[in-house]
């Protein structure tokens, strides 16, 4: 039962602390993470950030939460959304996957990487719109221009359609600044 009452199960200090200073002597260096929806936002920033690291242990919480000392211990603590889980394990696999793939060797092709959404490519925003064969599916067709080979007509419609599709869905994540290419 926690201190000062109230409902719910709390992880005691000790069994934490011992597992991360565990870590820590075998592994010098390793950054430590909570996952916590009272941690600093997870996003692509990030990502890039950890994908530096030599090495990563995120702890997971279960329960209420976790002792503060624990806490204080870890350090740095990561939120994956304005939401509560039942666990840190899920929040866990979703900054493991959104990292991992930024680790050079982990994805096959890493030029798949600079158009993407939330690129850089992609002015930060989201990636156009993409299609594959068949060039005509149930009488929806692929645009004509990403059919015709004109490189330079190709990327302008991509720039035009990331903004589009950015503005409409995420207004927030439209930067001020020039986009790639001239666009802004």
């Amino acid at each position: 039962m926690p201190f000062g009452g109230g409902a719910g199960m709390v992880f005691k200090p000790e069994p934490v602390i011992r597992a991360v200073r565990a870590v820590r002597e075998t592994e010098p260096g390793v950054r430590c993470i909570l996952l916590s929806p009272q941690g600093r936002q997870f996003d692509q920033s990030v990502a890039h950030e950890l994908a530096q690291e030599r090495s990563v242990l995120l702890v997971c919480g279960r329960y209420q939460g976790i002792d503060q000392r624990a806490r204080d211990e870890i350090g740095d603590e990561l939120s994956v959304g304005d939401y509560v889980l039942s666990g840190g394990e899920v929040a866990a696999m979703a900054v493991i996957e959104a990292t991992a793939r930024l680790v050079p060797g982990v994805v096959g092709s890493p030029e798949s990487l600079g158009e993407e959404t939330f690129s850089e490519g992609a002015g930060g925003g989201f990636e156009a719109p993409l299609y594959t064969r068949p060039a005509d599916f149930e009488g929806r067709s692929v645009p004509a221009v990403l059919r015709e080979g004109n490189h330079a007509a190709i990327a302008a419609w991509r720039r035009n359609e990331s903004t589009q599709r950015t503005g409409l869905r995420r207004p927030d994540l439209i930067r001020s600044a020039p986009r790639p290419g001239g666009t802004t």
